[in-house]
């Protein structure tokens, strides 16, 4: 059965951080807050779990659209080919923040996604999950959480998500109420930014 751990966004525990981390390296599956809903996730490297994911969401690795979430801009140039100038401010400018950005995959993408020819860039404005991508080293998985009501989309309470997901995960990170508003997705692959989802970030940074 999953762990069910509380914590802060203002202040993530250290101790409860690294736990964490080891459930990752050793290819465990998490659920954790951002700052728009909750995602399930794993490291990014490990084939095995990626894999697992894509199989609970029923679909192939390489006909999925998980993003990477990234604590910072730092490890962009290991996932993404050269951005220009006017990209990288947009980003810059945007990020922390409720945005998901399409940008073109790299070829020392990891092995799984090695087909992938874009990758979703993800950097939450959420301390808990960038706290985690840090202390792991590498960005981990995002996909969100979906619920099977009708009129409700997402499932914002921790405690139902663990309710509903202690087997098939290794851990539910309890990070408060989450948002039932997913994030915004912009295109960058091309020379105009194009806007494929409208969700919680406002499209007037572009």
């Amino acid at each position: 059965m999953a762990f069910f751990v509380k914590v802060y966004d203002q202040n993530p525990n250290a101790t409860e951080i690294n736990k964490i981390v080891g459930i990752l390296k050793k290819g465990g599956l998490i659920i954790y807050p951002t700052d728009t809903v909750y995602g399930l996730g794993c490291d990014i490297t490990n084939t095995k779990a990626v894999e697992k994911i894509a199989r609970i969401k029923g679909i192939k690795v390489d006909k999925s659209n998980f993003s990477f979430i990234c604590n910072d801009l730092s490890h962009l140039s290991d996932y993404v080919k050269q951005i220009d100038t006017p990209t990288y401010k947009l980003l810059k400018r945007a990020l922390p923040g409720p945005y998901t950005f399409i940008l073109p995959g790299s070829k020392s993408l990891p092995k799984v996604f090695k087909k992938k020819k874009t990758v979703g860039i993800r950097i939450p404005n959420n301390n808990i999950v960038r706290a985690i991508v840090e202390a792991l080293g590498n960005p981990i998985i995002s996909t969100s959480i979906h619920d099977e009501d009708d009129v409700i989309e997402y499932t914002t309470d921790p405690e139902l998500i663990f309710e509903k997901w202690e087997h098939l995960v290794d851990g539910v990170i309890d990070g408060g109420y989450g948002g039932n508003l997913a994030s915004t997705i912009i295109d960058l692959t091309d020379t105009i930014p194009k806007i494929i989802r409208e969700g919680k970030g406002t499209t007037d940074i572009l």
